[in-house]
């Protein structure tokens, strides 16, 4: 397989009646890395496609998906906050990953235009762990957030054959639904709720999906130095790229795993589902090169 990366993109392709559109739902967008990452990877594979900023909460996903549905050159799109978890809800139809996660991150228009969900989050977060030489079946894992990254992960985690998943989430309603949803679609995995006031012992790994650390004010989501010496401390949030978590937990001789693994090889999953043919390209070695 040719896995050479093309020079970095400089510049647009010409926009024309053939252009397929893609793009974010989300609101705010302002932080969208996607929209410089993903003309880069069009231009690699030779997609005749832009990548745009939806800017839209909840309250907008109804009308937006229905003006989406009826643009025969959408391609598809990927779902952020705010629109993760109610945007399951509004689709035609959901992989089984997506209804195990709750939630949805990905978004296509069928040519009859029915709208298809399915969830990458997950899978990324999965793929990047073991590309990175950290093994998740038979392990043991402590997950804090069940929220719609979190739920994704969980599910994901389960589903490569997890020995273990204690979790974390302060909101009793989410993790009650979150619970149910993984008993039904993962009755032989284990998973118990704790608090986080208790960390666990015997933990290969230790997974921050809150969004605590997005700011530098932010409390600990848990604190590092109460697990085992040799559990792997993994962050979901990308920016900053190394959060007081996954500062403090380094510091001390803990190994740690960035947020940024995740998107790196969620971008393979993203054009797997809109049929796009990387043409043998390492997708995640070029999203790496991309500042």
């Amino acid at each position: 397989m040719d896995s050479t990366i093309p020079p970095l993109f400089t510049g647009l392709f010409a926009i024309n009646g053939e252009t397929r559109l893609y793009g974010t739902i989300g609101s705010p967008i302002r932080q969208l890395r996607m929209t410089g990452i993903m003309p880069q990877v069009f231009a690699a594979v030779g997609a005749n496609a832009v990548w745009l900023p939806f800017e839209g909460d909840a309250a907008l996903l109804p009308v937006m998906l229905e003006a989406l549905a009826r643009m025969r050159n959408l391609g598809g799109f990927t779902v952020t906050i705010p629109n993760k978890t109610a945007i399951i809800h509004l689709l035609g139809r959901t992989t089984r990953r997506a209804q195990a996660a709750g939630s949805v991150n990905l978004v296509k228009r069928d040519p009859n235009g029915v709208l298809a969900g399915d969830m990458a989050d997950g899978a990324g977060f999965v793929r990047g762990l073991e590309a990175h030489g950290h093994r998740i079946r038979g392990t043991s894992v402590w997950l804090v957030g069940l929220g719609g990254v979190g739920g994704a992960i969980a599910a994901a985690l389960c589903e490569a054959g997890v020995g273990r998943l204690l979790v974390t989430e302060i909101n009793e309603a989410r993790a009650d639904t979150a619970l149910d949803r993984l008993s039904r679609f993962y009755p032989d995995v284990p998973v118990a709720m704790i608090s986080a006031e208790n960390p666990p012992k015997g933990i290969h790994y230790a997974i921050n999906a809150t969004p605590l650390g997005l700011r530098p004010d932010d409390p600990l989501p848990f604190d590092p130095m109460t697990l085992d010496p040799d559990a792997v401390v993994a962050e979901v949030i990308m920016s900053p790229i190394e959060t007081q978590l996954l500062q403090r937990a380094r510091t001390h001789g803990r190994r740690v795993h960035y947020g940024r693994h995740t998107l790196d090889h969620q971008i393979p999953v993203y054009l797997e589902w809109f049929d796009i043919d990387t043409k043998g390209i390492d997708i995640v070695r070029l999203v790496r090169s991309i500042p």
